[in-house]
Protein backbone atom coordinates (compact mmCIF):
# COMPACT_ATOMS: atom_id res chain seq x y z
CA UNK A 1 0.00 0.00 0.00
CA UNK A 2 1.29 3.36 -1.37
CA UNK A 3 1.88 6.28 1.28
CA UNK A 4 -0.74 9.06 0.45
CA UNK A 5 0.71 11.76 -2.03
CA UNK A 6 -0.36 15.19 -0.66
CA UNK A 7 -1.50 17.73 -3.28
CA UNK A 8 0.79 20.37 -4.17
CA UNK A 9 -0.47 22.74 -1.82
CA UNK A 10 -0.30 20.63 1.18
CA UNK A 11 3.33 19.92 -0.27
CA UNK A 12 4.57 23.39 -0.90
CA UNK A 13 4.06 23.95 2.58
CA UNK A 14 4.79 20.75 4.21
CA UNK A 15 7.99 19.85 2.81
CA UNK A 16 11.50 21.87 3.85
CA UNK A 17 13.43 23.08 0.98
CA UNK A 18 16.11 20.09 0.97
CA UNK A 19 13.49 17.43 0.92
CA UNK A 20 11.74 19.12 -2.07
CA UNK A 21 14.98 19.14 -3.74
CA UNK A 22 15.29 15.90 -2.97
CA UNK A 23 12.34 14.90 -5.30
CA UNK A 24 14.08 16.32 -8.09
CA UNK A 25 16.39 13.25 -7.79
CA UNK A 26 16.26 9.64 -9.77
CA UNK A 27 18.90 7.39 -9.14
CA UNK A 28 19.33 4.28 -10.81
CA UNK A 29 18.42 0.81 -9.80
CA UNK A 30 18.86 -2.59 -10.74
CA UNK A 31 17.45 -5.47 -11.09
CA UNK A 32 20.53 -7.81 -10.08
CA UNK A 33 21.86 -6.03 -7.53
CA UNK A 34 22.92 -7.45 -4.48
CA UNK A 35 20.78 -7.30 -0.67
CA UNK A 36 23.82 -4.73 0.57
CA UNK A 37 23.22 -2.43 -2.83
CA UNK A 38 19.15 -2.76 -2.39
CA UNK A 39 19.42 -1.33 1.68
CA UNK A 40 21.58 1.46 0.62
CA UNK A 41 19.16 2.95 -2.40
CA UNK A 42 16.38 2.07 0.49
CA UNK A 43 18.36 4.35 2.79
CA UNK A 44 18.67 6.90 0.21
CA UNK A 45 15.39 7.04 -0.13
CA UNK A 46 14.63 7.43 3.35
CA UNK A 47 17.45 9.63 4.26
CA UNK A 48 17.29 11.89 1.42
CA UNK A 49 13.54 12.05 0.20
CA UNK A 50 14.64 10.87 -3.34
CA UNK A 51 11.32 11.58 -5.76
CA UNK A 52 11.75 9.49 -8.58
CA UNK A 53 13.89 6.06 -9.25
CA UNK A 54 14.72 4.56 -13.12
CA UNK A 55 15.22 0.76 -13.13
CA UNK A 56 18.02 -0.74 -15.12
CA UNK A 57 19.07 -4.79 -15.95
CA UNK A 58 22.07 -4.77 -14.39
CA UNK A 59 25.55 -2.57 -13.30
CA UNK A 60 27.15 -4.55 -15.51
CA UNK A 61 24.57 -3.44 -18.48
CA UNK A 62 24.16 0.54 -17.80
CA UNK A 63 25.02 3.42 -19.15
CA UNK A 64 29.11 3.88 -19.19
CA UNK A 65 29.42 -0.03 -19.77
CA UNK A 66 27.20 0.37 -22.50
CA UNK A 67 29.83 -0.52 -24.68
CA UNK A 68 31.62 -2.82 -22.26
CA UNK A 69 33.14 -5.90 -21.72
CA UNK A 70 31.52 -6.60 -17.99
CA UNK A 71 29.17 -9.76 -18.39
CA UNK A 72 26.06 -9.43 -18.12
CA UNK A 73 23.55 -11.83 -15.99
CA UNK A 74 21.28 -13.61 -17.27
CA UNK A 75 18.30 -13.19 -15.11
CA UNK A 76 15.14 -15.35 -16.24
CA UNK A 77 13.13 -13.86 -13.15
CA UNK A 78 14.33 -10.42 -13.45
CA UNK A 79 10.18 -9.19 -14.23
CA UNK A 80 9.16 -11.08 -10.68
CA UNK A 81 12.29 -9.18 -8.90
CA UNK A 82 11.47 -5.85 -10.96
CA UNK A 83 7.81 -5.99 -9.26
CA UNK A 84 9.03 -7.13 -5.82
CA UNK A 85 11.82 -4.52 -5.53
CA UNK A 86 9.41 -1.75 -7.30
CA UNK A 87 7.20 -2.59 -3.95
CA UNK A 88 10.41 -2.56 -1.16
CA UNK A 89 11.46 1.24 -2.63
CA UNK A 90 8.02 2.06 -2.66
CA UNK A 91 7.69 1.57 1.22
CA UNK A 92 11.25 2.80 2.26
CA UNK A 93 9.34 6.37 0.13
CA UNK A 94 7.28 8.96 2.32
CA UNK A 95 5.53 10.08 -0.55
CA UNK A 96 4.74 7.84 -3.78
CA UNK A 97 7.83 7.70 -5.88
CA UNK A 98 7.79 7.92 -9.51
CA UNK A 99 9.34 5.05 -10.93
CA UNK A 100 10.55 5.46 -14.79
CA UNK A 101 12.34 2.99 -17.09
CA UNK A 102 13.56 2.73 -20.94
CA UNK A 103 10.83 1.17 -22.41
CA UNK A 104 11.20 2.08 -26.21
CA UNK A 105 10.83 -1.21 -27.56
CA UNK A 106 9.05 -2.63 -24.26
CA UNK A 107 9.80 -3.62 -21.14
CA UNK A 108 12.16 -6.21 -22.54
CA UNK A 109 14.78 -3.33 -23.27
CA UNK A 110 15.66 -3.88 -19.90
CA UNK A 111 13.75 -6.88 -18.39
CA UNK A 112 14.45 -10.52 -19.81
CA UNK A 113 11.17 -12.77 -20.63
CA UNK A 114 9.06 -9.44 -20.99
CA UNK A 115 7.27 -8.53 -24.22
CA UNK A 116 9.05 -6.81 -26.76
CA UNK A 117 7.81 -4.85 -29.43
CA UNK A 118 10.09 -3.92 -32.82
CA UNK A 119 12.33 -1.05 -33.02
CA UNK A 120 11.46 2.42 -34.00
CA UNK A 121 13.34 1.96 -37.18
CA UNK A 122 11.01 -0.97 -37.78
CA UNK A 123 8.00 1.41 -37.17
CA UNK A 124 9.22 3.91 -39.56
CA UNK A 125 8.94 1.70 -42.39
CA UNK A 126 5.61 1.36 -41.99
CA UNK A 127 3.05 3.39 -44.22
CA UNK A 128 0.28 5.64 -43.29
CA UNK A 129 -1.14 3.08 -40.73
CA UNK A 130 -0.28 4.87 -37.55
CA UNK A 131 -2.60 2.84 -35.44
CA UNK A 132 -0.19 0.37 -35.60
CA UNK A 133 2.09 2.68 -33.85
CA UNK A 134 -0.40 3.79 -31.41
CA UNK A 135 -1.02 0.30 -30.36
CA UNK A 136 2.49 -0.59 -29.73
CA UNK A 137 2.46 2.59 -27.25
CA UNK A 138 -0.63 1.47 -25.69
CA UNK A 139 0.59 -1.90 -24.78
CA UNK A 140 3.82 -0.83 -23.75
CA UNK A 141 2.08 1.59 -21.17
CA UNK A 142 0.04 -1.61 -20.36
CA UNK A 143 2.87 -3.23 -19.75
CA UNK A 144 4.50 -0.87 -17.40
CA UNK A 145 1.88 0.14 -15.58
CA UNK A 146 1.01 -3.23 -15.05
CA UNK A 147 4.29 -3.83 -13.37
CA UNK A 148 4.28 -0.53 -11.63
CA UNK A 149 6.43 1.46 -13.61
CA UNK A 150 4.49 5.51 -14.31
CA UNK A 151 6.97 6.72 -16.42
CA UNK A 152 8.29 4.80 -20.07
CA UNK A 153 11.35 7.32 -21.20
CA UNK A 154 10.46 7.14 -24.89
CA UNK A 155 10.00 7.78 -27.33
CA UNK A 156 13.80 8.43 -29.10
CA UNK A 157 12.30 11.63 -31.66
CA UNK A 158 16.12 12.45 -32.46
CA UNK A 159 16.05 12.88 -36.44
CA UNK A 160 18.90 9.40 -37.61
CA UNK A 161 20.54 11.54 -40.30
CA UNK A 162 24.25 9.40 -39.58
CA UNK A 163 24.81 6.45 -40.73
CA UNK A 164 27.74 6.17 -38.33
CA UNK A 165 25.40 6.88 -35.12
CA UNK A 166 26.92 4.56 -32.38
CA UNK A 167 24.03 4.91 -30.18
CA UNK A 168 20.73 5.87 -31.82
CA UNK A 169 20.39 4.68 -35.16
CA UNK A 170 17.54 1.91 -35.26
CA UNK A 171 15.62 3.79 -32.23
CA UNK A 172 14.72 6.30 -34.05
CA UNK A 173 12.20 6.65 -36.70
CA UNK A 174 13.98 7.73 -39.70
CA UNK A 175 15.48 10.63 -41.31
CA UNK A 176 12.35 12.78 -42.04
CA UNK A 177 11.54 15.08 -39.72
CA UNK A 178 7.28 15.02 -40.68
CA UNK A 179 7.08 11.06 -40.21
CA UNK A 180 9.16 11.20 -36.92
CA UNK A 181 6.48 13.76 -35.90
CA UNK A 182 3.49 11.67 -36.64
CA UNK A 183 5.30 8.36 -35.60
CA UNK A 184 6.08 9.94 -32.05
CA UNK A 185 2.99 11.70 -31.47
CA UNK A 186 1.37 8.53 -32.11
CA UNK A 187 3.57 6.53 -30.12
CA UNK A 188 2.94 9.28 -27.03
CA UNK A 189 -0.94 9.17 -27.58
CA UNK A 190 -1.11 5.29 -27.29
CA UNK A 191 0.40 5.72 -23.71
CA UNK A 192 -1.66 8.72 -23.25
CA UNK A 193 -4.48 6.37 -23.44
CA UNK A 194 -3.36 4.33 -20.39
CA UNK A 195 -1.86 6.88 -18.24
CA UNK A 196 1.65 6.50 -18.56
CA UNK A 197 3.92 9.43 -18.32
CA UNK A 198 6.39 10.08 -21.12
CA UNK A 199 9.66 11.61 -21.88
CA UNK A 200 10.56 12.81 -25.53
CA UNK A 201 14.18 12.35 -26.27
CA UNK A 202 17.46 13.10 -26.26
CA UNK A 203 17.02 17.10 -26.82
CA UNK A 204 18.11 18.59 -28.66
CA UNK A 205 18.97 15.98 -31.24
CA UNK A 206 21.22 13.83 -30.87
CA UNK A 207 20.71 11.78 -34.40
CA UNK A 208 23.66 13.79 -36.42
CA UNK A 209 26.27 12.49 -34.50
CA UNK A 210 29.16 9.57 -34.47
CA UNK A 211 29.97 9.75 -31.17
CA UNK A 212 28.45 7.55 -28.19
CA UNK A 213 27.44 10.25 -25.42
CA UNK A 214 27.69 7.12 -22.96
CA UNK A 215 31.35 7.41 -23.56
CA UNK A 216 32.30 10.94 -25.16
CA UNK A 217 30.30 13.69 -26.10
CA UNK A 218 29.51 14.47 -29.38
CA UNK A 219 29.67 17.53 -31.56
CA UNK A 220 26.44 19.14 -33.16
CA UNK A 221 28.07 21.05 -35.77
CA UNK A 222 24.89 23.03 -37.53
CA UNK A 223 23.72 26.37 -37.55
CA UNK A 224 21.03 27.58 -35.28
CA UNK A 225 19.02 28.29 -38.10
CA UNK A 226 19.38 23.89 -39.48
CA UNK A 227 18.85 23.21 -36.06
CA UNK A 228 15.11 24.69 -35.57
CA UNK A 229 14.11 23.43 -38.78
CA UNK A 230 15.34 19.98 -38.09
CA UNK A 231 16.07 18.44 -35.09
CA UNK A 232 14.06 20.96 -33.16
CA UNK A 233 11.26 20.00 -35.21
CA UNK A 234 9.56 17.25 -33.21
CA UNK A 235 10.02 18.88 -29.99
CA UNK A 236 8.36 21.91 -31.04
CA UNK A 237 5.29 20.73 -32.29
CA UNK A 238 5.46 18.06 -29.73
CA UNK A 239 5.57 20.40 -26.93
CA UNK A 240 2.74 22.11 -28.72
CA UNK A 241 0.37 19.02 -28.55
CA UNK A 242 1.37 18.53 -24.60
CA UNK A 243 3.90 16.04 -23.34
CA UNK A 244 5.19 15.27 -19.96
CA UNK A 245 8.60 15.49 -20.34
CA UNK A 246 11.66 16.50 -22.08
CA UNK A 247 14.90 14.40 -21.99
CA UNK A 248 18.13 16.47 -22.25
CA UNK A 249 21.11 14.92 -24.19
CA UNK A 250 24.80 15.08 -23.20
CA UNK A 251 25.57 17.43 -26.42
CA UNK A 252 27.96 20.27 -27.43
CA UNK A 253 26.14 22.62 -30.07
CA UNK A 254 27.94 25.21 -30.62
CA UNK A 255 25.31 26.33 -32.64
CA UNK A 256 22.76 26.78 -29.90
CA UNK A 257 25.76 27.86 -27.11
CA UNK A 258 29.28 28.22 -28.08
CA UNK A 259 30.23 28.40 -24.86
CA UNK A 260 31.65 24.66 -24.91
CA UNK A 261 29.07 23.73 -22.15
CA UNK A 262 27.19 20.15 -23.11
CA UNK A 263 23.41 20.64 -23.31
CA UNK A 264 22.68 18.97 -19.86
CA UNK A 265 24.51 22.12 -18.05
CA UNK A 266 23.90 24.89 -20.89
CA UNK A 267 21.43 27.31 -19.84
CA UNK A 268 21.19 28.96 -22.98
CA UNK A 269 20.02 25.16 -24.69
CA UNK A 270 18.26 23.88 -21.47
CA UNK A 271 16.05 27.80 -20.39
CA UNK A 272 16.83 30.03 -23.28
CA UNK A 273 15.78 27.49 -26.46
CA UNK A 274 13.72 24.69 -24.91
CA UNK A 275 11.71 26.69 -22.17
CA UNK A 276 11.64 30.60 -23.65
CA UNK A 277 11.82 29.76 -27.62
CA UNK A 278 9.38 26.53 -27.48
CA UNK A 279 7.66 27.54 -24.84
CA UNK A 280 8.03 23.91 -22.88
CA UNK A 281 6.27 24.36 -19.46
CA UNK A 282 6.25 20.69 -18.08
CA UNK A 283 9.83 18.91 -16.91
CA UNK A 284 12.96 18.81 -17.97
CA UNK A 285 15.05 15.40 -17.38
CA UNK A 286 18.80 14.58 -17.74
CA UNK A 287 20.19 11.72 -19.68
CA UNK A 288 22.19 9.73 -17.09
CA UNK A 289 24.33 11.92 -15.12
CA UNK A 290 27.01 9.06 -15.11
CA UNK A 291 27.65 9.17 -18.53
CA UNK A 292 31.68 9.98 -19.61
CA UNK A 293 30.36 12.57 -21.96
CA UNK A 294 29.73 15.11 -18.67
CA UNK A 295 30.42 12.91 -15.70
CA UNK A 296 34.16 12.73 -16.57
CA UNK A 297 33.89 17.02 -16.71
CA UNK A 298 33.54 17.74 -13.25
CA UNK A 299 35.52 15.96 -10.40
CA UNK A 300 33.53 17.39 -7.21
CA UNK A 301 30.64 15.40 -6.29
CA UNK A 302 27.62 16.67 -6.83
CA UNK A 303 29.20 19.52 -8.62
CA UNK A 304 27.64 18.56 -12.27
CA UNK A 305 24.21 18.20 -11.01
CA UNK A 306 24.33 21.75 -9.09
CA UNK A 307 25.30 22.61 -12.27
CA UNK A 308 22.36 21.25 -14.37
CA UNK A 309 19.87 22.42 -12.08
CA UNK A 310 21.35 26.23 -12.47
CA UNK A 311 21.21 25.65 -16.19
CA UNK A 312 17.33 24.60 -15.70
CA UNK A 313 17.38 20.41 -15.46
CA UNK A 314 14.21 19.80 -12.81
CA UNK A 315 15.04 16.18 -13.15
CA UNK A 316 18.43 14.36 -11.89
CA UNK A 317 18.66 10.68 -13.51
CA UNK A 318 21.08 8.59 -13.12
CA UNK A 319 22.80 10.55 -10.37
CA UNK A 320 25.35 8.52 -8.86
CA UNK A 321 26.34 11.69 -6.08
CA UNK A 322 22.78 12.20 -4.53
CA UNK A 323 23.46 12.80 -1.71
CA UNK A 324 26.25 15.14 -2.17
CA UNK A 325 23.88 16.97 -5.32
CA UNK A 326 21.26 17.44 -3.36
CA UNK A 327 23.18 19.09 -0.03
CA UNK A 328 24.98 21.57 -2.97
CA UNK A 329 21.34 22.43 -4.77
CA UNK A 330 20.17 23.22 -1.70
CA UNK A 331 22.73 25.39 -0.67
CA UNK A 332 23.41 27.33 -3.62
CA UNK A 333 19.78 27.72 -5.65
CA UNK A 334 17.11 30.29 -5.33
CA UNK A 335 14.12 29.28 -3.33
CA UNK A 336 12.40 30.32 -6.10
CA UNK A 337 14.79 28.26 -8.68
CA UNK A 338 13.65 24.91 -6.23
CA UNK A 339 9.84 25.81 -5.51
CA UNK A 340 9.52 25.95 -9.58
CA UNK A 341 11.09 21.87 -10.18
CA UNK A 342 9.91 20.95 -7.33
CA UNK A 343 6.12 21.88 -8.48
CA UNK A 344 6.74 20.83 -12.08
CA UNK A 345 7.81 17.53 -10.56
CA UNK A 346 4.82 17.16 -8.11
CA UNK A 347 2.81 17.95 -10.39
CA UNK A 348 3.71 14.67 -12.27
CA UNK A 349 3.16 12.92 -9.21
CA UNK A 350 -0.37 14.30 -8.56
CA UNK A 351 -1.00 13.17 -12.65
CA UNK A 352 -0.61 9.54 -11.61
CA UNK A 353 -1.35 9.26 -7.86
CA UNK A 354 -4.35 11.69 -7.34
CA UNK A 355 -5.85 11.60 -10.72
CA UNK A 356 -5.25 8.44 -12.74
CA UNK A 357 -8.35 6.45 -13.08
CA UNK A 358 -8.42 3.26 -11.12
CA UNK A 359 -10.18 1.19 -13.70
CA UNK A 360 -8.16 -2.10 -15.06
CA UNK A 361 -7.49 -1.27 -18.26
CA UNK A 362 -8.63 -4.03 -21.31
CA UNK A 363 -5.90 -5.43 -22.63
CA UNK A 364 -5.81 -5.01 -26.52
CA UNK A 365 -4.96 -7.46 -28.95
CA UNK A 366 -2.16 -10.12 -28.34
CA UNK A 367 1.40 -9.27 -28.54
CA UNK A 368 2.23 -11.80 -31.06
CA UNK A 369 -0.73 -10.69 -33.35
CA UNK A 370 0.02 -7.01 -33.19
CA UNK A 371 3.66 -7.72 -34.08
CA UNK A 372 2.73 -10.09 -37.01
CA UNK A 373 0.46 -7.04 -37.88
CA UNK A 374 3.84 -4.87 -37.98
CA UNK A 375 5.58 -7.27 -40.24
CA UNK A 376 3.33 -6.92 -42.46
CA UNK A 377 3.26 -3.89 -43.26
CA UNK A 378 7.23 -2.89 -42.84
CA UNK A 379 8.53 -5.49 -44.56
CA UNK A 380 10.63 -3.53 -47.45
CA UNK A 381 11.99 -4.66 -50.99
CA UNK A 382 15.10 -3.24 -52.25
CA UNK A 383 15.46 -4.65 -55.88
CA UNK A 384 18.03 -4.02 -58.12
CA UNK A 385 16.31 -6.84 -60.85
CA UNK A 386 13.49 -7.43 -59.66
CA UNK A 387 13.44 -9.85 -62.98
CA UNK A 388 16.04 -11.83 -61.74
CA UNK A 389 13.79 -12.77 -58.13
CA UNK A 390 11.83 -15.85 -59.37
CA UNK A 391 14.79 -17.43 -60.05
CA UNK A 392 15.93 -18.07 -56.72
CA UNK A 393 13.62 -20.95 -56.74
CA UNK A 394 15.07 -22.64 -59.57
CA UNK A 395 15.24 -26.43 -58.56
CA UNK A 396 18.65 -25.46 -57.27
CA UNK A 397 19.54 -22.76 -55.05
CA UNK A 398 21.82 -22.77 -51.64
CA UNK A 399 19.84 -22.27 -48.83
CA UNK A 400 21.75 -19.82 -46.59
CA UNK A 401 22.21 -17.56 -43.70
CA UNK A 402 24.24 -15.83 -41.23
CA UNK A 403 24.98 -17.95 -37.95
CA UNK A 404 22.65 -16.28 -35.56
CA UNK A 405 21.22 -16.71 -31.42
CA UNK A 406 17.37 -16.74 -32.30
CA UNK A 407 15.58 -19.39 -33.90
CA UNK A 408 16.32 -19.28 -37.91
CA UNK A 409 12.50 -20.35 -38.88
CA UNK A 410 12.97 -18.88 -42.00
CA UNK A 411 15.42 -21.08 -43.45
CA UNK A 412 13.87 -23.72 -41.64
CA UNK A 413 11.12 -23.38 -43.74
CA UNK A 414 12.52 -22.98 -46.90
CA UNK A 415 14.60 -25.91 -46.55
CA UNK A 416 10.84 -27.50 -45.37
CA UNK A 417 8.89 -26.27 -48.53
CA UNK A 418 11.29 -26.08 -51.48
CA UNK A 419 13.94 -29.24 -50.39
CA UNK A 420 17.05 -27.24 -50.18
CA UNK A 421 19.36 -27.94 -47.11
CA UNK A 422 19.99 -25.16 -44.68
CA UNK A 423 23.72 -24.27 -44.84
CA UNK A 424 24.67 -22.33 -41.75
CA UNK A 425 27.71 -19.50 -42.62
CA UNK A 426 30.12 -18.87 -39.58
CA UNK A 427 33.93 -18.53 -38.42
CA UNK A 428 33.70 -22.56 -38.17
CA UNK A 429 32.33 -23.49 -41.60
CA UNK A 430 33.99 -20.88 -44.11
CA UNK A 431 35.39 -23.84 -46.03
CA UNK A 432 32.28 -26.32 -46.47
CA UNK A 433 30.53 -23.28 -47.23
CA UNK A 434 32.66 -21.65 -49.69
CA UNK A 435 32.55 -24.83 -51.21
CA UNK A 436 28.55 -24.72 -51.40
CA UNK A 437 28.69 -21.89 -52.92
CA UNK A 438 30.72 -22.51 -55.79
CA UNK A 439 28.20 -25.03 -56.47
CA UNK A 440 25.44 -22.95 -57.07
CA UNK A 441 24.42 -19.67 -58.82
CA UNK A 442 21.81 -18.33 -57.04
CA UNK A 443 21.74 -18.20 -53.11
CA UNK A 444 19.43 -17.04 -50.36
CA UNK A 445 21.18 -15.43 -48.02
CA UNK A 446 19.44 -14.72 -44.40
CA UNK A 447 21.00 -12.36 -42.72
CA UNK A 448 20.94 -11.91 -38.99
CA UNK A 449 23.54 -9.82 -37.67
CA UNK A 450 24.83 -10.90 -34.40
CA UNK A 451 24.40 -6.54 -33.37
CA UNK A 452 21.73 -4.36 -33.93
CA UNK A 453 24.82 -1.38 -33.73
CA UNK A 454 27.15 -0.51 -36.22
CA UNK A 455 30.23 -1.24 -33.90
CA UNK A 456 32.37 -3.99 -34.98
CA UNK A 457 30.41 -4.54 -38.24
CA UNK A 458 27.19 -4.87 -36.51
CA UNK A 459 28.94 -7.92 -34.79
CA UNK A 460 30.08 -9.91 -38.28
CA UNK A 461 33.27 -11.58 -38.44
CA UNK A 462 35.58 -10.24 -40.89
CA UNK A 463 36.58 -13.70 -42.40
CA UNK A 464 32.36 -14.35 -42.41
CA UNK A 465 32.12 -10.87 -44.16
CA UNK A 466 34.63 -11.26 -46.54
CA UNK A 467 32.65 -14.68 -47.56
CA UNK A 468 29.73 -12.51 -48.12
CA UNK A 469 30.92 -9.89 -50.24
CA UNK A 470 32.93 -12.12 -52.51
CA UNK A 471 29.57 -13.87 -53.31
CA UNK A 472 27.56 -11.34 -53.40
CA UNK A 473 30.07 -9.89 -56.17
CA UNK A 474 30.31 -13.15 -58.06
CA UNK A 475 26.60 -14.83 -57.51
CA UNK A 476 23.07 -13.74 -57.46
CA UNK A 477 22.33 -13.42 -54.01
CA UNK A 478 18.92 -12.83 -52.53
CA UNK A 479 19.31 -11.09 -49.13
CA UNK A 480 16.51 -10.89 -46.66
CA UNK A 481 18.01 -8.61 -43.39
CA UNK A 482 16.46 -9.93 -40.20
CA UNK A 483 18.24 -6.37 -38.44
CA UNK A 484 18.83 -2.72 -38.96
CA UNK A 485 19.10 -2.05 -42.69
CA UNK A 486 22.16 0.19 -41.95
CA UNK A 487 24.17 -3.27 -42.22
CA UNK A 488 23.41 -3.11 -46.17
CA UNK A 489 26.11 -0.40 -46.19
CA UNK A 490 29.05 -2.77 -45.08
CA UNK A 491 28.35 -5.93 -47.99
CA UNK A 492 29.28 -3.91 -50.47
CA UNK A 493 26.34 -4.88 -52.76
CA UNK A 494 25.95 -4.37 -56.71
CA UNK A 495 23.64 -2.28 -58.38
CA UNK A 496 21.67 -5.27 -59.37
CA UNK A 497 21.62 -7.04 -55.85
CA UNK A 498 18.21 -7.89 -54.51
CA UNK A 499 17.62 -7.38 -50.91
CA UNK A 500 14.60 -7.32 -48.37
CA UNK A 501 14.42 -6.00 -45.14
CA UNK A 502 12.90 -7.78 -42.51
CA UNK A 503 14.27 -5.17 -39.36
CA UNK A 504 13.14 -7.48 -36.72
CA UNK A 505 14.04 -11.25 -36.09
CA UNK A 506 10.98 -12.33 -34.20
CA UNK A 507 9.26 -15.70 -35.53
CA UNK A 508 6.17 -13.02 -36.93
CA UNK A 509 8.44 -11.47 -39.00
CA UNK A 510 10.59 -14.25 -40.04
CA UNK A 511 7.08 -16.22 -40.83
CA UNK A 512 6.02 -13.10 -43.04
CA UNK A 513 9.11 -12.73 -44.41
CA UNK A 514 8.72 -16.35 -45.69
CA UNK A 515 5.16 -15.35 -46.74
CA UNK A 516 7.12 -12.75 -48.95
CA UNK A 517 9.67 -15.64 -50.23
CA UNK A 518 6.83 -17.33 -51.69
CA UNK A 519 4.87 -14.21 -52.83
CA UNK A 520 2.05 -14.86 -50.42
CA UNK A 521 2.64 -11.23 -49.23
CA UNK A 522 3.48 -8.04 -51.00
CA UNK A 523 6.33 -6.51 -48.93
CA UNK A 524 4.68 -2.75 -48.10
CA UNK A 525 7.36 -1.18 -46.01
CA UNK A 526 9.56 1.79 -47.31
CA UNK A 527 12.94 2.25 -46.33
CA UNK A 528 13.07 5.19 -43.15
CA UNK A 529 16.83 5.93 -43.59
CA UNK A 530 19.09 6.64 -46.47
CA UNK A 531 21.90 4.26 -47.17
CA UNK A 532 24.58 4.75 -48.83
CA UNK A 533 24.55 1.60 -50.91
CA UNK A 534 21.24 2.40 -52.24
CA UNK A 535 21.31 6.36 -52.69
CA UNK A 536 17.85 5.87 -51.35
Amino acid sequence: MLNRLPSYKEAKEKLTPKQKVGQLFMPAVFINDSEKEISSIEDLIRTDNIGAICFFHSRASAATNFEGKKKVVYNENSYDRLKQLIDRYQKAAKFPLLVAIDAEWGLAMRIENTNQFPYAITLGAIQGDNQLIYEVGRQIALDCMEAGVHWNLAPVVDINNNPKNPVIGYRSFGDDKNKVLVKAEAYINGMNSVGTLNAIKHFPGHGDTDTDSHLGLPVINKTREALFDNELYPYKQLIKKGVDAVMVGHLSVPGLDDSGNPSTTSSKIITDVLRTDLGFEGVIISDALNMHAVSKKYEQKGALEAKAFEAGMDMMCFSENSVQGIAKITATATEKNIEDSFERVWKLKEKIFLEASQEDHITGQSVSELNRKIAQRSITELYGNPRDVEKFKQPEFLNLSLDNQSTNHFSSKIQKEYGQTHHCLKETTIVEIKKAISRHQYIVLALFPQSIKPKNKFGIAEEVLTVITEMISKKNVLIYLFGNPYALDILKLKPNSNTVIVYQDFPEFQQEAFRHFTRELKAMGKLPVTLKTFGV
